[in-house]
């Protein structure tokens, strides 16, 4: 046996063995019996086989808009089909079981993304995204078992993403480090924590930013940023008196 052409992929639907019927190929007395096998096959077509093309399809827009690696796409693709195979799409937009797939892909190839960037990049409520990614978490055993993304990855990106110098990340993480420590993060969104402690490290050097500046960059809100502010004020204090 042997397989010609490109090695099976499960980005594609049909994992790239795709069976065509060109009805004008060949003798003419083939051209009709070429035309029937090319219709009898489209209607052949199950749900199952339609939903991933639509699916797929959507899965390949999305990450190329949002600029995320090929092992998040092969990641994603991975964990909706089997989604499909556990019954799991029914009465669920498949918008939304796709969006949730690539919350929890780049969870698991480490890749720092948030819920509302996910959001923004697949045109899905964050209350959507939320509730598809607790049901995959309950249903998908190799999901059971993720934990939170680090916050030192949002830092790193977001400091790359401000053009922050080197010592300012450093510090920046230093302070993180203190603020969890001192139970900060109970309850808190942990970009609002990364922005609070990148505008207290900015502050102390010459290369300063402004909370709209670190907002827009963080997607969140300037009243998130000083009221982590705030929190991270008291934990430093307490530090220094503890000291």
């Amino acid at each position: 046996n042997s397989h010609h052409g490109a090695p099976t992929s499960i980005l594609f639907p049909d994992k790239g063995l795709t069976t065509t019927f060109n009805p004008w190929e060949g003798k003419t007395e083939n051209r009709l019996q070429n035309y029937i096998l090319k219709r009898t096959n489209k209607q052949t077509v199950t749900n199952k086989e339609r939903n991933l093309a639509v699916a797929l399809s959507d899965l390949a827009r999305i990450i190329s808009r949002m600029g995320l690696p090929k092992t998040v796409h092969f990641e994603a693709a991975n964990i909706y089909r089997k989604a499909v195979n556990e019954q799991l799409i029914r009465g669920r937009s498949i918008e939304g079981v796709v969006a949730a797939s690539l919350y929890a892909s780049c969870r698991l190839c480490n890749v720092p993304r948030t819920l509302d960037e996910i959001a923004d990049g697949t045109r899905t409520g964050r209350k959507e995204i939320a509730r598809n990614w607790t049901t995959l978490r309950k249903r998908l055993p190799e999901l059971k078992k993720i934990r939170n993304p680090s916050p030192e990855l949002f830092l790193d990106r977001f400091g790359n993403q401000l053009k922050l110098d080197i010592r300012i990340t450093q510090r920046a993480k230093e302070l993180l480090k203190m603020c969890f420590e001192g139970g900060i993060d109970q309850g808190k969104n942990p970009v609002g924590i990364v922005a609070a402690c990148i505008y207290i490290a900015c502050n102390e050097s010459e290369e300063k930013r402004t909370q709209r500046q670190i907002a827009k960059a963080l997607n969140i809100t300037e009243v998130t940023i000083r009221n982590r502010y705030k929190e991270a004020l008291e934990v430093m204090n307490r530090t220094k008196i503890n000291e």
